[in-house]
C-alpha cells in the first residue's frame, strides 16, 4: 500500500458486519447497517505538542478498533475501501 497518514490521523479497514442476526436470521446487504468496528492498517507519528514534542498515538497498527457510524473519511486505495480518521474519531480498542 503505497498511502501513510499524517499527524494524528488512522487508516482503517472496516470489518464487514454479521450477515446473521443471533437467531440465525440472514440480513439483507440493502438492510444492514455501515460497519463500526475496523483493524488499524497503518498510525501517522503522532501529533506534536505544546511542548514541540511529538506525542505518539494510542493505537498501532493491527489494533481492532470500534469508531462512530459516521467518523472518517472514505477512500479507495489499491481496490480497498479504507477510512482515514483522526484518532479522536475512534471510541475503543477491542482487546
Amino acid at each position: 500500500m503505497n498511502i501513510r497518514p499524517l499527524h494524528d490521523r488512522v487508516i482503517v479497514e472496516a470489518v464487514d458486519a454479521e450477515e446473521k442476526t443471533a437467531g440465525g436470521i440472514i440480513i439483507p446487504d440493502t438492510a444492514q447497517e455501515k460497519p463500526s468496528e475496523g483493524k488499524v492498517i497503518a498510525v501517522g507519528p503522532g501529533i506534536r505538542g505544546d511542548d514541540g514534542k511529538i506525542q505518539k498515538l494510542d493505537v498501532k497498527k493491527g489494533d481492532r478498533i470500534l469508531y462512530g457510524k459516521w467518523s472518517g473519511t472514505e477512500v479507495k486505495v489499491d481496490g480497498k475501501d479504507l477510512l482515514i480518521m483522526k484518532e479522536s474519531d475512534i471510541m475503543g480498542v477491542l482487546e
